[in-house]
């Protein structure tokens, strides 16, 4: 499975920003798809997973503030982060859990999202 992020860059606080992660390759065996952030220092933390049936799983940080989406047709999953807050500048990463795994075995190559005050 290959992952492309797309969609970071730099934002005032109080913005939007709509992140997209493209799956290729074995998409059959996506369950779920979602997001990882790690800021400078920090270590790297769940921000919002989807299923491929559409349960969703935030951080408490981002809830009521981001939305996890995703079309399983194009094997695409979206991040649309709204009110966003200089706390929110990380590197994001999407990545997939694939059937009969609990582990995230595959990462997108990053995007950088940063939120000025």
């Amino acid at each position: 499975v290959q992952l492309q992020a797309s969609g970071g860059g730099l934002v005032q606080a109080g913005g939007s920003l709509r992140l997209s992660c493209a799956a290729s390759g074995s998409i059959f065996s996506i369950n779920a798809m979602g997001w990882f952030r790690q800021a400078p220092g920090e270590q790297r933390e769940l921000v919002a997973i989807i299923s491929r049936g559409g349960s969703t799983n935030y951080a408490d940080s981002v809830k009521g503030r981001f939305t996890i989406s995703r079309d399983n047709a194009k094997s695409t999953a979206y991040l649309q982060m709204n009110s966003l807050k200089p706390e929110d500048t990380a590197v994001y990463y999407c990545t997939v859990k694939i059937w009969g795994r609990n582990t995230y075995d595959y990462w997108g190559q990053g995007t950088l999202v940063t939120v000025s005050s």
